[in-house]
């Protein structure tokens, strides 16, 4: 009896994997300091590849590897959607997850996160008023609740997976005739 693989189920290698390296590129930066790490030339470079180049390789990786080895050299478009929709929202649910267990672990992270914040706040706008400041970090604060990290996270992964999928689906999509 021949099984038939889903395309999400296809990806899931590859999303668990992108999630793991998300969560490593955290933990590297927390470990060296996130104080001087965070408008330096390797955040930028982290952020480049959480948010273009890691999703778009395994986005690219899964549906190549479902038309090859799993589809007889096929794939169409809406195959290609479940493949890379499933792998980014697969590693946003792990690294969301770490996110969330990492602030209950060490609570005090948020609040070095505040402070860098502030001090970048003032930097970049120093007649800032302590009033305007102060609304800025309560609305940081609001978005480093796990209760709004957690959805916010899949939500914009998924936004990414769907977008990436399309531009792929394109390229790679090769029809049963």
């Amino acid at each position: 009896m021949d099984v038939k693989i889903s395309p999400a189920k296809s990806g899931t290698p590859y999303g668990v994997l992108f999630g793991v390296i998300m969560i490593l590129e955290f933990v590297v930066m927390y470990v060296i300091g996130m104080k001087s790490l965070v408008n330096s030339s390797f955040g930028i470079i982290v952020n480049l590849a959480n948010y273009l180049v890691l999703p778009i390789l395994f986005i690219f990786l899964g549906c190549n590897q479902y038309k090859q080895k799993v589809n007889n050299g096929f794939i169409s478009l809406s195959e290609c959607l479940k493949t890379g929709i499933s792998i980014t929202v697969l590693a946003a649910v792990i690294y969301a997850a770490f996110n969330v267990i990492f602030n209950l672990i060490f609570p005090d992270f948020v609040n070095e996160m505040l402070d860098i914040t502030k001090s970048e706040m003032i930097s970049k706008n120093p007649q800032m008023t302590a009033k305007e400041l102060e609304m800025g970090l309560s609305m940081v604060k609001k978005f480093m609740n796990p209760f709004i990290v957690f959805p916010v996270t899949i939500v914009m992964y998924a936004l990414i997976g769907l977008i990436y999928s399309l531009i792929i689906g394109a390229i790679v999509k090769n029809e049963k005739p």
